[in-house]
């Protein structure tokens, strides 16, 4: 179940070998930004905003990730 949201693909692709899912949070605003962080060179990939735990949980949901970190 998606949280009464509408079934879709992913607009960005997730690979799992060379990404990881980190949820970024700003230490003054904390604004918090779901995406994927590259393994290789620390690049962000920038997903989705997270505004409540349901956008963390739908995040979780659309990637298939069961765990994330968060980075300040």
């Amino acid at each position: 179940m998606l949280f009464g949201r509408k079934s879709r693909e992913p607009e960005i692709k997730y690979d799992p070998d060379r990404q990881y899912a980190i949820i970024r949070s700003s230490i003054c605003t904390g604004e918090k930004v779901a995406g994927f962080k590259n393994k290789e060179d620390g690049h962000f990939t920038e997903v989705m905003l997270i505004r409540s735990h349901e956008d963390e949980l739908y995040f979780k949901e659309l990637y298939g990730i069961e765990e994330i970190k968060t980075e300040y």
